[in-house]
C-alpha cells in the first residue's frame, strides 16, 4: 500500500532527515529528539508526525511517553530508487572498463 505522503518529500527537510539519523541509532521520546533541534516540541512533533504518515518511524505509547523507533517501510520506495540508478553507474563502469581494455 502506497503512502499517503511522498517519501520523498517526508525527508525532504533537512530537520525531519536529522530526526531520520538521530533514530537510526535509538528509539527516543519526542522530547529528547526536540533537544537536538533549535525549535519548539509542537514543531519536531509535526516534523515526526509526517515521518510516520511516509512510513519511516512508528510511535508506540510507554506510559506518559511516546517513543519513536524507525520503520523501514518508508524506506522501500526511496532504497528502489536508489538501486536503480545503482545499477546503471555499474553498467556505465563495466561499459568502461571492457573499453578500456579493448584500448590496452
Amino acid at each position: 500500500m502506497k503512502s499517503p505522503i511522498d517519501p520523498f518529500k517526508a525527508i525532504s527537510d533537512p530537520n525531519r532527515r536529522a530526526i531520520l539519523m538521530i533514530l537510526s541509532q535509538d528509539s527516543h521520546t519526542i522530547n529528547s529528539i526536540a533537544e537536538n533541534f533549535e525549535m519548539s516540541r509542537p514543531a519536531v512533533s509535526k516534523h515526526v508526525k509526517i515521518l510516520q504518515t511516509a512510513g519511516f518511524i512508528h510511535i508506540q505509547n510507554r506510559g506518559r511517553e511516546r517513543f519513536c523507533f524507525l520503520n523501514g517501510s518508508g524506506f522501500g520506495e526511496i532504497g528502489s530508487w536508489m538501486n536503480y540508478f545503482d545499477s546503471i553507474w555499474k553498467q556505465k563502469l563495466q561499459s568502461l572498463e571492457l573499453q578500456k581494455e579493448k584500448e590496452q
